[in-house]
């Protein structure tokens, strides 16, 4: 991305730039490959998907966490949750756009462009999934169950969230606005 790229990008607080994507590795090279009217490879939506889970899952686990150990309710627990699953999410892409030179104002617009509708669809698989489990939220997280359904959660998440992100991807959207700030 050239400094004018950068510039634009930076005044808008969107994607302005038009980098090459060839050099990414672990994608194949090109446009087509990050769904600017090609064909997305599910390898690339699982990557995007990993993504926003690893965040969310630091964010969720640390709510779940906090929430079981102090006896909140479901509902508290679930909502503090939430809340780190979002910032955990949106901090670890803000933190690799920073390096490509975006101010903090334009990474958290590609962050919110990027994971946002990922990162929603994850919390509400995930959290819904711990609901359903019996016993679960009141487990606490020195049990067992209380890990064993939170990577059950996790990996309802994942499956059922890698088929969105490649559409998204296919369509310019979601995780494709930030691959032109990675170098």
């Amino acid at each position: 991305m050239t400094t004018q790229d950068r510039r634009k990008a930076d005044e808008s607080g969107m994607p302005g730039g038009t980098a090459s994507h060839s050099g990414h590795h672990g994608h194949d090279a090109g446009h087509a490959s990050h769904g600017h009217g090609g064909s997305v490879s599910w390898t690339m939506a699982a990557q995007a998907t990993l993504h926003c889970l690893t965040g969310c899952a630091i964010g969720e686990v640390l709510g779940m966490v906090i929430g079981t150990a102090l006896g909140w309710s479901n509902v508290a627990t679930i909502a503090l949750a939430v809340v780190l699953a979002f910032m955990f999410g949106y901090a670890l892409t803000m933190r690799g756009v920073l390096r490509a030179g975006l101010s903090l104002r334009a990474a958290f617009k590609v962050a919110l462009a990027a994971d946002t509708v990922s990162i929603a669809v994850m919390e509400v698989l995930d959290n819904a999934t711990m609901v359903m489990i019996p016993g679960a939220m009141h487990a606490g997280p020195a049990s067992v169950k209380f890990w064993g359904a939170l990577a059950i959660a996790f990996l309802v998440a994942f499956v059922l969230t890698t088929p969105l992100n490649r559409w998204m991807i296919g369509r310019g959207k979601g995780h494709a606005v930030v691959h032109q700030y990675h170098h």
